[in-house]
């Protein structure tokens, strides 16, 4: 894939609770969060397992939009999508990861960013010799407690051969 990526909250946790984080770094040339996400990360407290991964990945970069998030933005998504968002455009990232269904659609239709979730990381990291197991990745996010649809998880699974 390369390129830019701009991140929301939730495939950074799902990433780091699987202790599959690192792929990002490798999959990309730079990875960036708004900070509004990475408070939210923090703000997970001492329950979220992947947080230890988190603060070692020196390689992210946090920034804050230079200007203010759109009122169409900060009406229909939460701070972290609406800041994902904003900050792509400002920075002219490539890609957004996000895997909400709203937050996605609005990135798409309305500001044309190119969205990836977190199952197409996996299958691409799978693609590029980086993980060996899409589904047992998959199934280690729904244990930690993070929601993907079963039709997503079905076309990851086909796209990375393992159906």
């Amino acid at each position: 894939m390369k390129g830019k990526l701009v991140s929301n909250t939730g495939p950074i946790i799902a990433l780091s609770a699987i202790d599959h984080l690192e792929i990002l770094k490798e999959i990309f040339e730079e990875v960036i969060l708004p900070e509004d996400v990475h408070n939210e990360i923090l703000e997970g407290g001492k329950d979220f397992t992947g947080l230890v991964a988190y603060r070692k990945a020196t390689w992210i970069r946090v920034l804050s939009p230079e200007a203010a998030v759109e009122p169409l933005l900060g009406t229909l998504l939460d701070k972290g999508e609406a800041s994902v968002i904003q900050l792509a455009r400002e920075k002219g990232a490539d890609f957004v990861l996000i895997d909400e269904r709203k937050a996605r659609k609005i990135a798409r239709e309305i500001y044309g960013v190119r969205v990836v979730g977190s199952a197409r990381i996996l299958v691409e990291a799978k693609h590029l010799g980086l993980i060996s197991n899409v589904r047992a990745a998959l199934q280690g996010m729904r244990s930690a407690g993070y929601w993907i649809h079963d039709d997503i998880v079905r076309s990851a699974l086909k796209q990375a051969e393992e159906e």
